[in-house]
């Protein structure tokens, strides 16, 4: 890679767990929490449960193809390098969509949460705020974004605990079912296998954390052992959480339909477990939360960016720029903090129903890639071998088959139409201006 842009190497262990587990915003549990249980019929946890299963195998082969290509280009290099560098491109600008849109909707939910609060102060003005705060904060370097990013996870982990503190007085005291420890969140004759799929094709999007590491693999250190680790974490630090909220609150309200609002249910849930300072306590974490997601999903989708700059699918110039002093894709953050004024003509629904599919591309083709690598460039085909090579990523595949059909038709067709967007860019980029794309090599 001599002679090509570089990021400096600095992030650890701890800082990919924290910056993932932010990516993932712990709060977003009690956000989804009704919708999932009228879903399910009120087993969300075990949604969570088979949700965390299914999307360990996708993480799985994501430490895979970090320990063969540790670049910040992650599906986009993986598919680029294993099986097509075309196919690659198409992968790398689908999954564009969610990382673009994420900082949009994280500025969209500060603004509804602190609307309010504050309802004499205009929308607008605290959308504007937030777009400014995360995008001045990702011009430094990345070890200040996870610095910052490790006390509002860790604030979110305390509200998340305590949380189930008074969970656990509440049902003692015979709130909810009356028993802190119960079987009938996690399974219960009516459940059905539908139902709960259901709920799980909602919340595989809760995990999205595990893919965003990936994006920083050149700047961590010993990154082929230190990724691939901390990818494990953050599922399962955030499996665990999110299992761990949804049990105590399906365990309070078995029957959602108790809430005034069961799809806006989080503010009315913290009033009635720990009264109007709680309440407050919950929006400031709630607050976080969009704070560390729209953080770390812009460093994420900057790197993405300056990737394929710097493998010529992009502006080599403006994409793979790094600041010489601050050691960050510098004009790339710049970039995506003047798109995310777009936000300011979006409603939530619109900007949610943006994300899915590129995510779903991602995490199908580096399952995908992982057979191509493993099985047909590197001839991996013994039996013991099988099991990590080809049958682990087919049944990640296999999830994120149910998870497609799952899909909103808005989500589909917004996705199908910004890839025919990528098609035709890429055959002016390489069939009319006749562009020589620089693509990255590795070895393992």
């Amino acid at each position: 890679m001599n002679g090509r842009a570089e990021l400096t190497r600095s992030l650890k262990l701890w800082h990919i767990v924290v910056i993932g587990l932010g990516y993932m915003a712990p709060m977003a549990v009690f956000d989804t929490f009704g919708i999932v249980s009228e879903e399910t019929g009120g087993f969300v946890p075990a949604a969570y449960a088979v949700t965390l299963l299914a999307i360990l195998f996708t993480a799985s082969s994501y430490g895979k193809m970090v320990r063969v290509f540790p670049s910040a280009g992650t599906a986009y290099t993986y598919t680029q390098q294993t099986i097509n560098p075309y196919a690659g491109f198409m992968v790398g600008w689908a999954s564009l969509l969610d990382y673009l849109f994420l900082p949009m909707i994280n500025a969209l939910l500060t603004g509804v949460y602190l609307s309010s609060v504050f309802p004499e102060v205009p929308t607008t003005w605290w959308i504007v705020g937030f777009i400014v705060l995360i995008t001045t904060l990702n011009i430094f370097r990345v070890t200040v974004t996870a610095s910052i990013n490790s006390f509002l996870v860790l604030f979110q982990i305390a509200v998340v605990v305590l949380f189930a503190g008074l969970a656990i007085r509440g049902l003692a005291t015979g709130d909810g079912i009356g028993q802190v420890f119960a079987i009938r969140p996690f399974f219960s004759p009516e459940l059905t296998v539908a139902a709960l799929f259901s709920g799980a094709s909602i919340l595989c999007f809760s995990f999205l954390g595990f893919d965003a590491v990936t994006t920083l693999t050149e700047e961590t250190v010993d990154a082929k052992k230190t990724i691939p680790r901390g990818i494990l974490l953050v599922a399962m630090v955030g499996g665990a959480l999110f299992i761990t909220a949804s049990y105590f609150m399906q365990a309070l309200f078995p029957d959602v339909s108790v809430l005034s609002d069961p799809e806006a249910a989080s503010a009315e849930i913290a009033l009635h477990i720990g009264g109007s300072i709680f309440q407050l306590v919950f929006l400031a974490a709630a607050l976080s939360s969009t704070l560390a997601s729209g953080l770390v999903s812009v460093t994420s989708v900057t790197r993405l960016l300056f990737a394929m700059g710097r493998d010529g699918f992009l502006p080599r110039k403006w994409f793979g720029y790094v600041h010489p002093k601050l050691k960050t894709p510098l004009l790339n953050v710049l970039l995506v903090g003047t798109l995310m004024f777009a936000a300011l003509f979006l409603d939530l629904l619109t900007a949610t129903s943006f994300i899915n599919f590129g995510a779903l591309i991602a995490f199908s083709f580096v399952n995908l890639s992982v057979i191509a690598y493993y099985m047909r460039k590197q001839k991996r085909l013994r039996v013991t071998e099988w099991w990590s090579y080809l049958l682990s990523p087919l049944i990640g595949v296999g999830f994120i088959s149910f998870m497609w059909i799952s899909l909103d038709i808005k989500s589909m067709i917004l996705g199908i139409l910004w890839s025919l967007v990528g098609l035709i860019y890429l055959l002016y980029l390489v069939k009319i201006k006749g562009a020589r794309l620089d693509l990255m090599k590795f070895e393992e």
